[in-house]
């Protein structure tokens, strides 16, 4: 068995150097030398046998067991090892033959009825409510940010992020009806009511986020402008001008994209807007990793724009718009591990030490997933009419709160008239 693992990562590393610590005391170094560098300590014969068989799995598990523990590094820096490699086409014959299990067995595994669905969303999002305040931002956004520079705090790059969202929403008049699919504890929605002058729906399948954002509604005084229900979206009936869905879309199912999309053309009004923001890949179908799967977003997974357009397509909705970010998703979880870190003891009250390694995994995998590998982020803008969104992205730029409405983003005449406005 030690040999076998000598020889597959003897070839799997091929940039920088790994260090293994065995369970019998003995060191191992690994790849040529220079960076990345890092080691690991593997407390277990069992352990070895699941990196060999099942690695995606297990060392996540390992981890957050204490059978696998960094070894003068932290884990961030393994992690950026691995990575790195796997960018580089760094192979394990355990982890490739896996990966064709699981693509075989997509279709079932990413079946998602409204129950299921419900089940799947309590996992994570019902957890103590003050868990997300003590490492989001003040609104709690939990969503990729929006970094022009790079240098802007957590709170200024999801500000942005939810200006960048509504300019694509094309808030031309007060009073529009916007549907907020998957609207969490209420940050977008309430920022579209209180800024832009919108009446807003948002609905949720989470308990723990639909009385924070209820609650924060009433506090804003909001209550007659925004509403909040427990409710999936195959379930809403009614027209609206404009639908947003920030962060929901990965919950959907890859079975279930055409529906989403015969949903989301039918709630839409004629001349309505609609905009899809969520985490992609960027080389083409594939499956989550099944620690993930088991530990974190039961269900998850996110799509290729290729899965995603056919879906459209066969909807016969338009995409006005698509934008991808690469990187700002890996700063802002950046920023989440800075403030993880910081509360950790909190964090560590509420649950346990397990708990901090589990949550402090995800993060930074998920962080360096963006850095190294295949993540992005996409914006996808969908109208059912040519002319429901200005020729340029010029509108864009500039979008303003409802209270200085002489600047905010009016459709040109030629537009406005086929609209029939």
């Amino acid at each position: 068995m030690r040999a076998l693992i000598d020889a597959i990562l003897s070839r799997f590393v091929t940039v920088g150097r790994l260090t293994v610590r065995y369970p019998d005391g003995t060191l191992a170094s690994y790849g040529p030398g220079g960076v990345p560098q890092a080691g690991a300590t593997i407390r277990g014969e069992r352990t070895i046998r699941g990196l060999l068989s099942n690695p995606a799995l297990v060392f996540g598990e390992a981890f957050v067991a204490g059978d696998l523990a960094p070894l003068d590094c932290r884990l961030e820096d393994i992690l950026d090892l691995l990575f790195a490699n796997l960018s580089r086409g760094g192979q394990h014959p355990g982890l490739t033959l896996r990966r064709i299990i699981a693509r075989a067995l997509r279709k079932a595994s990413q079946y998602n009825p409204v129950p299921r669905a419900r089940r799947n969303v309590a996992h994570h999002y019902d957890l103590n409510g003050r868990l997300y305040s003590l490492f989001l931002d003040r609104d709690r956004n939990y969503s990729c940010a929006y970094f022009a520079t790079g240098g802007e705090t957590l709170e200024e790059a999801q500000a942005a992020k939810k200006r960048h969202v509504a300019a694509k929403l094309c808030l031309s008049r007060p009073d529009l009806h916007v549907l907020d699919i998957g609207s969490g504890w209420g940050g977008m929605a309430i920022t579209l009511a209180q800024d832009y002058g919108a009446r807003v729906t948002g609905i949720t399948l989470s308990t723990e986020q639909l009385e924070a954002a209820r609650a924060r509604a009433a506090a804003a005084g909001l209550s007659g402008r925004v509403q909040f229900e427990l409710q999936d979206y195959r379930t809403v009936r009614g027209t609206f001008d404009r639908v947003v869905s920030i962060g929901m879309f990965e919950h959907v199912g890859i079975t279930h994209y055409p529906a989403y999309f015969r949903t989301l053309r039918g709630l839409l009004a004629e001349d309505g807007v609609a905009l899809i923001h969520a985490i992609g890949r960027s080389d083409g179908p594939s499956v989550t990793n099944p620690w993930i799967t088991r530990h974190i977003f039961p269900g998850g997974y996110s799509p290729a724009l290729s899965e995603v357009f056919r879906a459209v397509e066969k909807e016969r909705l338009i995409a006005t718009d698509v934008e991808i970010l690469r990187l700002h998703y890996a700063e802002t979880i950046r920023h989440w591990r800075r403030r993880f870190e910081a509360n950790r003891d909190a964090i560590a009250a509420l649950y346990d030490e397990r708990f901090c390694r589990l949550f402090e995994l995800y993060l930074a995998g998920s962080e360096y997933s963006f850095r190294h590998l295949n993540h992005m982020v996409w914006q996808l803008q969908l109208a059912r009419h040519q002319a429901a969104v200005p020729l340029t992205r010029g509108y864009m730029l500039a979008s303003v709160p409802a209270s200085d409405a002489g600047k905010r983003p009016v459709l040109p005449p030629t537009l406005s008239r086929s609209l029939g406005e």
